[in-house]
């Protein structure tokens, strides 16, 4: 087969897996896991072939006219560059993987068929933002991820934090979706094209026209799509649903999209300085203060879900100082060992029976519970920590090794500003991400308390997936640099000195820290029961994780003001820690100035609709009705009646006609 069939296999397999597996999920379970797992197994290995073929040289370009458009076509073309297809490996890998943990950790809950089949076209649809070359085609994959994580985030539908959390992750999508929309009309009319390689070529010979407004109105989509502020208020609370469904969406899917999206279009964006140094204030301010909320989270997963929007800003950072190989070198490392910490921590939960870290810091010998996960999960958390030899360490190492090459004047692909405002971030940031790492690994891994409950061995697949996740969590980063560079535009990936030895130097004073206040709090904790939920010793993981979220609901928020002097965050934090807790009120903030608003136009409408058109209309339909009542009420039947009526109105006829004629 040519690379361009192989190439539109790829999104096709699991499209085809998930249209079968919703006709055949209750005709015949039996074919649900293979039709969940086969076909995404099967795209995985074409995304490794057609990488092979591409090579990291000249882009692979095929199109094909879908229909007459007019002035501006649509195709289907196809753009896969270096960075299209290591992308498209790490979607195929985690969303195998993800399936395949899936299938023992969702193995007795009934809406199985219906959850693999949307995973399956999850993952079809980033597959074909990643491979598109026409930015219509890549939209429709762009919208559909967006209907997919409806579903999932809700799967639990029962609880109302997942329903909850469902409308929101899609209402902020959306909200960021329309200018967007607007955004990618405006970048095809000006370039006479939504040809990605047309729109470069465009971009490059000074053909496109306001290129400032056409970029920030993408930049609004890209916020929402990947969680950056001030949009990112969706993705914590969509660690409602189930843990497979997170790593996906944080790892490989959703999240990378937006990404992934600038880095194709970077020239647009360097085109307008105002974009890039917008895009620098969103990049750093996502994630220091991600960073600080990380810190002060009582729920695993939500820990991991700041964390998550803090990474996403040390790619967007790279971006914004025009170095896009970073970005996507550090978009592929974290996929992996973020995969990697949301899948070891749908086994902790399991194990725990809860989502809450000061319910895990009360119990002892949890790590001895699940081995495999205690073992891989240290290993993603020294990766997401940026300690050497870790991949974290070479993918965020050269995102701020980008940054100081632009502060220092060294290359001019952003203003200098920008440079010095994503390096002084990623500082601070690494400073951070050292804490609450350490931070997660103490409080659930270090618990001193009642011996923690034994729910038996976590099914086999779901182990074996963490330790395959840990291999390129521990060696990907160094072999990357080394063996890669020609995929990632030719540039060097290699870390600096300056920037290696600071980001590994303030990750460690960070843990450091960490760890001498948790001796410190540790020591004069209070022992007494805080939100533990426990968990039958049979049961379902996936039911568990659910019964957590409709029960524990300290796990989602309400933790943040219930005193806990074990948790070194507090010590840490300070005062700040109940704003950080809650995400620094920005959901109030929304709430107030978006929420309310509407709420009261809609009560105004409903008022107004209610009060005055609906009188109208009754009102309307009274006249009548009242009218026919008193011509009802003349209608009689006595003759006599009539006649009387009949010569009175003829007496009135004639004296009018009289006084007429006499002019009086």
């Amino acid at each position: 087969m040519t690379t361009t069939t192989l190439a539109v296999l790829v999104p096709l397999l699991p499209f085809l897996g998930a249209a079968a597996g919703l006709l055949l999920g209750r005709t015949a379970p039996g074919f649900v896991r293979p039709l969940a797992v086969l076909p995404t197994l099967a795209s995985l290995v074409l995304t490794v072939l057609v990488a092979a073929r591409q090579g990291g040289g000249r882009a692979v370009d095929a199109a094909t006219e879908l229909t007459p458009t007019g002035s501006v076509p649509i195709e289907l073309a196809l753009h896969i560059d270096g960075f299209a297809a290591l992308v498209a490996v790490l979607v195929g890998t985690i969303a195998t993987c993800v399936q395949i943990y899936s299938t023992g950790y969702l193995r007795d809950d009934p809406r199985y068929p219906s959850y693999a089949a949307l995973v399956s076209l999850f993952t079809s649809a980033m597959l074909l933002v990643v491979y598109s070359g026409d930015l219509i085609v890549l939209l429709v994959g762009w919208e559909v991820m967006g209907i997919c994580s409806y579903f999932l985030v809700g799967h639990y539908w029962e609880t109302p934090q997942a329903r909850a959390a469902s409308l929101k992750a899609f209402l902020v999508t959306k909200l960021g979706d329309v200018p967007f929309l607007i955004g990618l009309f405006a970048l095809g009319t000006a370039a006479g094209s939504f040809r990605i390689t047309k729109i470069l070529d465009a971009v490059a010979s000074g053909g496109l026209h306001h290129p400032t407004v056409i970029a920030l109105l993408l930049l609004a989509g890209v916020a929402g799509k990947s969680a950056q502020f001030p949009l990112h208020t969706w993705l914590p609370d969509a660690m409602a649903g189930p843990t497979p469904v997170s790593a996906l969406i944080h790892a490989a899917t959703m999240v990378a999209a937006g990404v992934y999206f600038v880095a194709r279009l970077l020239p647009v964006f360097q085109a307008s300085s105002a974009a890039m140094t917008v895009l620098a204030v969103m990049a750093a301010v996502t994630m220091a203060g991600s960073a600080l909320a990380a810190l002060a989270q009582d729920d695993v997963k939500r820990v991991l879900a700041y964390s998550t929007i803090s990474q996403l800003g040390y790619m967007t950072g790279a971006l914004a100082v025009g170095d896009r190989g970073a970005a996507v070198f550090h978009l592929l490392s974290h996929g992996a060992f973020k995969a990697l910490l949301f899948l070891a921590a749908g086994v902790i939960i399991h194990a725990a029976g809860t989502n809450s870290l000061a319910a895990m810091s009360r119990m002892s010998n949890l790590r001895d519970r699940v081995p495999d996960a205690y073992w891989t999960m240290t290993v993603a958390l020294l990766a997401l920590a940026a300690i050497p030899p870790f991949s974290g360490f070479f993918s965020k190492e050269s995102v701020l090794g980008a940054a100081e090459h632009v502060a220092s004047g060294h290359t001019d692909h952003a203003p200098g500003a920008a440079g010095w405002t994503i390096l002084v971030a990623g500082l601070v940031t690494a400073l951070l991400t050292g804490a609450y790492a350490m931070r997660l690994w103490l409080l659930a891994f270090r618990g001193r308390g009642t011996e923690a409950p034994d729910h038996g061995k976590q099914p086999l697949v779901m182990n074996a997936v963490l330790w395959v996740l840990a291999v390129p969590s521990l060696a990907f980063g160094g072999l990357a640099f080394r063996l890669l560079p020609a995929w990632f535009d030719g540039r060097d990936l290699s870390p600096t000195l300056t920037t290696s030895v600071l980001g590994t130097g303030v990750a460690l004073v960070g843990g450091i820290v960490t760890y001498g206040a948790w001796r410190h709090t540790t020591a004069l904790a209070a022992r007494f029961p805080l939100g533990a939920v426990a968990a039958h010793p049979d049961a379902d993981a996936g039911l568990v994780e659910a019964e957590a979220i409709a029960s524990h609901k300290p796990a989602y928020g309400d933790i943040a003001y219930a005193p806990d002097p074990a948790d070194p965050g507090r010590l840490l934090l300070g005062p700040m820690h109940r704003h950080a807790a809650v995400g620094f009120h920005l959901d109030a903030v929304y709430a107030a100035l978006f929420v309310r608003p509407v709420l009261a136009g809609a009560s105004l409408v409903r008022f107004l609709d209610r009060e005055v058109v609906e009188t109208y209309v009754r009102g309307a339909g009274a006249a009548p009705r009242l009218l026919g009542a008193a011509v009802r009420r003349a209608q009689t039947g006595n003759v006599q009646t009539y006649v009387s009526a009949l010569l009175a109105g003829t007496v009135v006829l004639a004296v009018a006609a009289v006084l007429l004629a006499t002019g009086v």
